[in-house]
């Protein structure tokens, strides 16, 4: 659940992706802005914003059983009920909003919904944690901490839990709580404590403004060949003209092949995804969503690509939503082969509704699917090449390891490639089991 974007008001309808939360933002899946407040039944009182996220739910939901219970009743249900002001209200619609058991179908108050709107600019003040709510625990799992931010540089990992933000407890408290508790002015401490495996960690982190740098890219020459590493941390409203750049770039230095780094990249931009799928792939669909009535919309390919160059993806649990799009248009469209571990599963399409009084709200609306009609929400994308790093090589693992010859997945990846360009250039490596055809 996240949001990037870049902060302009919402004139227009905007697609997003993103799966979980940045320490200052959330991962939903596949966003929307709706334009403009939605109208209710009624026009003063709490109960107007009662009625107003009702409505919209009504409208839009993606299971129009709503999770097997009369709507109207619900509807009747709350608005029955008194409330003596905006917070009460704002209880009774996440109260109301629970019982559809979607923990992305989400209220936000104003300051959330404000706070929502800051994460689009693709800069904020914060530690740099993507989290996710694990629907069955409730608990808050690190997702992956951004590259270069305090929590990526203090060793904060990917499936890491969240027990405690400035000594309170984070039981019971929703993502958009956590992430507003987290967040704080540049400079100022904030104290997390963790759970990994059967340790506990505490991090003292000094909150900094971060802005979002979605590509890096360098020439590899490893083995005699000349290998153009990409590695794409979230998809902003940067991410394809930066990608362009390195393409473009690494063209001209005649690589041999790329290697496209996913891991631990929790999404963005839809159409961020789409546009660089199109740098690799000529034709073909890149993504489908499918709504509560069954419709179906296609995003496609339809134009000459930046390069034909063998291209290998990496892809771990940190890999979601947009990551999702843009690795299964490459698998299922036999652009690419992915190495790693499986994705995290994040395949929902959410519209976010800015409502009367300043909060907002986001709905589910579709499931997106993968080119080939694999619904990936809760399943992830298998790789074609399952690259496992060990506890022990994590638990001794350096920042400054990653894409080398000592990062088992880049390995893998390195040696699959070499198999892809042999093979193009017509003189296939033999009787190499780690880079055989799957």
């Amino acid at each position: 659940m996240h949001y990037f974007a870049n902060g302009e008001k919402l004139m227009k309808i905007r697609n997003y992706i993103s799966p979980t939360s940045i320490g200052t933002a959330v991962i939903l899946g596949t966003l929307i802005f709706a334009v403009g407040p939605s109208k209710a039944d009624f026009q003063n009182g709490p109960k107007a914003i009662i009625d107003e996220v009702w409505q919209v739910v009504d409208r839009e939901y993606v299971d129009t059983t709503f999770n097997h219970q009369n709507w109207s009743e619900i509807r009747k249900k709350y608005l029955a009920k008194d409330y003596k002001n905006s917070e009460a209200a704002y209880r009774g619609v996440r109260d109301m909003l629970k019982t559809l058991g979607d923990p992305y179908t989400r209220f936000m108050d104003p300051k959330q919904y404000q706070s929502m709107q800051v994460d689009t600019s693709g800069e904020f003040q914060g530690v740099g944690i993507q989290l996710g709510l694990d629907k069955k625990t409730k608990d808050l799992i690190v997702v992956a901490p951004i590259e270069d931010t305090p929590a990526y540089v203090a060793g904060v990992k990917p499936k890491d839990i969240l027990l405690t933000i400035d000594g309170h407890s984070t039981k019971g408290l929703d993502l958009d709580k956590a992430v507003s508790q987290i967040r704080g002015a540049g400079g100022t401490t904030v104290i997390l404590k963790f759970r990994r495996d059967t340790q506990t960690l505490t991090f003292s982190l000094v909150r900094t403004r971060i802005e979002l740098k979605p590509v890096k890219y360098s020439l590899r020459t490893d083995a005699g060949q000349r290998v153009g590493y990409v590695r794409l941390t979230q998809f902003n409203a940067n991410s394809a003209r930066d990608m362009r750049l390195a393409l473009e770039k690494l063209n001209a230095d005649k690589v041999d092949g790329y290697i496209l780094d996913l891991r631990s990249n929790p999404g963005g931009l839809l159409y961020a995804s789409a546009e660089i799928a199109r740098f690799w792939l000529g034709e073909g669909t890149i993504v489908s969503t499918v709504d509560r009535d069954g419709q179906k919309e296609l995003i496609s390919a339809n134009r000459p690509p930046l390069t034909n160059k063998p291209l290998v993806v990496l892809v771990d649990g940190g890999s979601a939503s947009a990551s999702e799009i843009l690795s299964g248009a490459l698998q299922d469209n036999h652009r690419a082969v992915l190495v790693g571990t499986k994705t995290f599963g994040k395949g929902l399409v959410q519209q976010v509704h800015p409502l009367s009084d300043g909060s907002g709200m986001a709905v589910t609306i579709a499931h997106y699917q993968t080119p080939s009609g694999r619904d990936i929400n809760k399943k992830g994308i298998e790789p074609d090449y399952k690259v496992e790093i060990s506890k022990e090589v994590l638990k001794n693992f350096k920042p400054e390891q990653v894409a080398t010859m000592d990062d088992p997945q880049y390995a893998r990846a390195f040696k699959v490639l070499t198999q892809k360009i042999a093979v193009q250039n017509g003189t296939p490596i033999a009787n190499d089991p780690l880079v055989s055809t799957p």
